[in-house]
């Protein structure tokens, strides 16, 4: 029987239902629930504790819209047993309605002691009749989206479950080796528990039920990436057969030896490039590491098979630093090199453009200007994309698209723990540089409460006076605004509980800027941050670089690519709201010259467990992977990896930690896709849906 499918809308049901992916038979049977409620018995207000859920009856008093300060609609509600208010903060006209003096609701929330007396702050409830019997079982709840009622998606659950075929993907042989029980017993089971089953046991996820899924959904994940790299492999692309003259010009040519984690890596980007099938390769590696000189050998062996390659960064300061970098590396050997972003002048830009489309031009360093329509390429090779998870799938598709199925390098240098290698990039050929160069000075890492402030800039300015040269990173633009840049969004500070005021409250870059230049009168200060213009943002960089600047005042638009080896000094304010990645990345602007250096993370009081969590791991390593595994702890992996603009299918049940698991999905998934390739699709069109098409970025 084909799956119903419902027509997508902006406000109407189907519309919400999109939001959540929900769309085929297949969708909602797979939307399990987030927890369980005990809705079977019902609780006397007088018994209520506060904090602890529980179901209620009771009977309208009255009902207001009320300003406290702001407006909120306020229902007090009685018992036998005592009374309570109601309070929602976001409401409809439809809960308004119900709420009138004399109507019997049934209400499930947790009771907290408000302004007024005991409360429940949108609780759910529904009008109960006389004679209307209570749930046997325990009640599911599920994720939702605003303007989509439990009721409605248990009522939609259960028709999709009604209708659906659940024919298990996994023959009995194989279920019973990995000891896991039947699909469409275990999707129904979590649907609608029995009775007499513990909440504890059906909420933890080792229970056998949730384990199946599990299992499916990261063997969803593994064929889906299998059978991407497998069609990649299948597809032709240039042949690319280096003479070895310029890569060998450039080693020689080069101040420093390459380290042996450098040579090893472009050993195994020259054997991709030499296949006939597109390499898609993802070269990882710490702060400082020097990914950029690898992608320069891989560059000029594109060219010395006579193709053209290009490289795209996601900022302009970072395309500038790559171009500038490559360029003193590649034009002595004769390679011309392209700069092209949104900000050259037309005439410039057309040029460069003109140059490239003819295959004057051999290597082409940009931003998203690359991949404007009006760009191509002659014979484009080779494309690289680096901080690859800044940029949607579709922007790297289209970089890719420049040239006949050309080879592709993602770059990294936020390091993947094992575990999330081995699930979001089952389809990708891994390099890894895990050791530094020689000559990187070890980066001191300070607390300092903000009261110190008065220490910081004492250290700031003899450092400065000694010849040194300073950051001082801010994660606002301006007054009253939230910046982007921080990656601080009023939800993050809902769900960390704080009030958005505390946002506001935040030390802004022009604010900070304007202090510093009183504090230190005899030094030069700066201030550069995304809303500069391109070339006003140069400007300030270029002289930072001279040290015609000594202290950078910025926004983290430097948190990666800028590298000034003089800079011996990198002050954050208000360290404990940034994430892990951003902290280290910009730790890493720091100890690139011969000077000792140091990071200063100036945190506010008091610190919520995470900020405090966050703080101590980056006090006490500087290993990139060890704070890698702790950031994908703290964040999970889907904000972690930016699987939202990867592409990649979301694991919304499995846990990245359990190698086991993944193991045995890995591994299936290879023998599926070789002797099932049936069972293999049966399953991906469960799980998936034919929502593969951007994996093949």
């Amino acid at each position: 029987m084909a799956e119903k499918k419902t027509p997508q809308g902006s406000n109407t049901l189907a519309g919400r239902l999109a939001r959540l992916g929900l769309k085929r038979d297949a969708d909602f049977a797979l939307h399990l629930p987030l927890r369980y409620e005990d809705e079977t018995r019902i609780t006397a207000l007088a018994d209520a504790r506060p904090g602890i859920a529980a179901q209620f009856e009771v009977e309208v008093v009255d009902s207001e819209i009320a300003y406290r300060p702001r407006r909120q609609l306020m229902a007090r509600v009685r018992d036998a047993s005592g009374a309570l208010s109601l309070r929602f903060l976001n409401f409809y006209p439809s809960q308004q309605k119900v709420l009138q003096p004399g109507v019997r609701l049934r209400v499930f929330g947790e009771v907290h002691e408000g302004y007024l007396g005991p409360e429940i702050i949108h609780p759910r409830f529904h009008p109960v009749a006389a004679a209307e019997s209570l749930p046997e079982g325990l009640t599911p709840v599920y994720p939702t989206t605003a303007g989509l009622g439990q009721g409605t998606l248990r009522r939609l659950i259960e028709k999709a479950l009604a209708r659906i075929d659940l024919a298990d993907t996994l023959p009995p042989e194989l279920l019973q080796r990995l000891d896991l029980p039947g699909i469409a017993e275990s999707i129904r089971f979590l649907h609608n528990p029995p009775p007499e089953m513990a909440q504890a046991v059906l909420e933890s996820r080792d229970f056998p039920a949730w384990r199946r899924v599990q299992f499916d959904e990261l063997l969803a994940q593994q064929l889906s990436l299998r059978r991407a790299y497998l069609a990649r492999r299948a597809r032709g692309a240039p042949t690319l057969l280096p003479t070895a003259r310029l890569t060998d010009a450039l080693q020689k040519a080069l101040p420093f030896t390459l380290t042996g984690a450098q040579q090893r890596a472009w050993r195994e980007i020259a054997t991709d490039l030499a296949q006939p099938h597109p390499m898609q390769r993802l070269l990882q590696g710490d702060v400082g590491s020097g990914k950029t000189v690898v992608a320069a050998l891989a560059m000029l062996h594109a060219v010395e098979a006579g193709h053209q390659a290009a490289l795209m960064a996601p900022t302009e300061i970072l395309a500038e630093q790559h171009y500038r970098k490559l360029a003193a590396w590649l034009e002595p050997l004769g390679i011309e090199v392209a700069w092209l972003t949104g900000s050259l002048k037309k005439r410039d830009k057309d040029a460069a453009i003109a140059r490239v489309g003819a295959g004057e031009t051999p290597i082409a360093i940009g931003t998203h200007a690359l991949i404007e329509d009006k760009v191509e390429f002659a014979r484009l090779g080779l494309a690289i994309v680096d901080e690859q998870h800044r940029f949607g799938v579709r922007q790297r598709l289209a970089l890719k698209d420049k040239g006949a199925f050309a080879h592709q390098l993602a770059m990294s240098a936020t390091p993947i723990p094992r575990t999330l290698a081995m699930s979001y990039y089952a389809d990708l050929d891994v390099s890894v540089l895990d050791e530094l160069p020689p000559g990187r000075t070890p980066v001191t890492t300070k607390l300092v409460a903000e009261g110190r402030r008065g220490e910081v800039l004492k250290r700031v300015h003899d450092a400065c006076r000694a010849g040194r040269q300073a950051y001082w990173v801010c994660p606002l633009i301006e007054e009253n605004e939230v910046s982007v840049e921080a990656n601080v969004s009023v939800a993050n500070v809902k769900r960390s509980g704080r009030n958005q005021n505390a946002v506001l409250q935040l030390k802004t870059a022009e604010e900070t800027y304007a202090r510093l230049v009183a504090d230190l009168p005899d030094l030069s200060v700066g201030l550069v941050h995304g809303r500069l213009k391109a070339a006003e943002k140069a400007a300030v960089m270029a002289a930072f670089v001279r040290n015609e600047i000594q202290v950078l005042v910025a926004t983290t638009v430097i948190e990666v690519g800028v590298d000034v080896p003089n800079a011996s000094l990198m002050v954050i304010e208000h360290a404990e709201r940034f994430g892990l990645a951003q902290l280290h990345q910009l730790r890493g602007r720091v100890g690139r010259g011969a000077e000792a250096s140091a990071c200063i993370l100036i945190y506010a009081q008091p610190l919520g467990e995470t900020a405090r969590a966050r703080l101590k791991v980056i006090y006490e390593t500087t290993d990139g992977f060890e704070i890698a595994r702790e950031d994908l702890r703290l964040r999970g992996p889907g904000e972690f990896i930016g699987a939202r603009q990867s592409g990649m299918p979301l694991l919304r049940y499995a846990d990245l930690e359990d190698t086991v698991l993944v193991d045995k999905a890995r591994a299936i998934a290879e023998d599926m896709l070789r002797e099932a390739p049936q069972r293999a699709e049966a399953h991906l069109q469960r799980w998936l849906g034919g929502r593969e098409e951007l994996l093949k970025a």
